[in-house]
């Protein structure tokens, strides 16, 4: 996914000389051909995030599109105060890059994990918040922010994950269907999309089979396209891998509260709580209740439930 992205971003820059990227001193591996073919296009600034957020809009401000690069923790957490007053306040089309949403650094520690960065992102105002799912999906993400006039913020996963459908992703804004289902849905974001679709897998051999929706655009939402696809739906189960009331599950209990549809809700997403444990990320989704088993276990509960009334 995080290739997928970058790719797009460097295939851009034989057409478009206003391109920079900024890095943080992270992932250096993935610009060597931006760095070979485009030299003038790449800086690491090194371990001094805050003053990357600035240097990044200053650039903006003299004509340059940039990409400002690093994991998440240092691209929006500690450098929150200049990514708000230099670059939102501005409203500059500055694009923030953070790789390792969710937990994919596991085992690294809860100063690597980014379970909270969609509540501290949704606090900012004029900031555009993608969370893709999939290769395809970061590379609509890529193209979007290629063209945003305001800034944006990706958060990307960087574990080889695998593709939810062979279609292009045409519009990155909109929630997109990934398999059909009917009764009960699933809408999840980002890194847990394995464990989704894992599950729906497993429940579809019991003869159920929930509709899975992809939301990578989580602010602003599309809420009335949303609405529009849960028509018909009983149930709705939020996925992630993020704290549900800061992310998605929160968003979409805003949207029950105010329009009130005739499904219900139940939002699946990390624990409010700091992650102590150390291990794999496999056995950290199981620990923290997010797995594959656990969103099988909960489409069955509401399954059970429609069928009794």
């Amino acid at each position: 996914m995080r290739t997928r992205f970058i790719d797009t971003v460097v295939g851009e820059c034989a057409t478009r000389d206003d391109l920079m990227v900024l890095s943080g001193d992270a992932g250096l591996g993935v610009f060597d051909g931006l760095q070979r073919d485009f030299p003038d296009r790449f800086l690491n600034l090194g371990i001094a995030e805050q003053n990357m957020a600035g240097f990044a809009a200053g650039m903006a401000l003299t004509g340059f599109k940039v990409f400002v690069y690093n994991i998440i923790p240092f691209v929006l957490y500690r450098c929150y105060e200049q990514v708000r007053n230099d670059i939102c306040q501005q409203r500059l089309p500055v694009v923030l890059v953070g790789t390792g949403s969710g937990i994919t650094y596991a085992p690294a520690g809860v100063s690597h994990y980014a379970v909270e960065d969609i509540g501290l992102a949704r606090t900012l105002p004029n900031l555009t918040v993608i969370s893709p799912a999939d290769p395809l999906e970061a590379k609509a993400a890529a193209r979007y922010a290629l063209t945003a006039r305001e800034p944006v913020y990706v958060r990307l996963a960087k574990s080889g994950e695998p593709t939810l459908t062979p279609e292009e992703v045409d519009d990155i804004t909109a929630p997109r269907v990934v398999r059909e289902g009917s009764d009960i849905a699933i809408l999840f974001h980002g890194s847990i999309a394995d464990e989704v679709v894992a599950a729906r897998d497993a429940l579809a051999a019991e003869g159920v089979r929930p509709l899975l929706v992809s939301v990578p655009l989580l602010q602003p939402l599309r809420g009335e396209m949303l609405r529009e696809l849960l028509k018909g739906m009983k149930g709705v189960i939020s996925v992630e891998e993020h704290f549900a009331d800061m992310g998605l599950g929160g968003i979409l209990k805003c949207l029950h509260a105010t329009v009130r549809p005739p499904w219900n809700l139940r939002t699946m997403g990390v624990p409010d709580r700091f992650i102590h444990e150390v291990c794999d990320r496999g056995r950290m989704r199981e620990r923290l209740g997010i797995s594959s088993a656990d969103i099988a276990a909960a489409v069955r509960e509401r399954h059970r439930e429609i069928a009794h009334g």
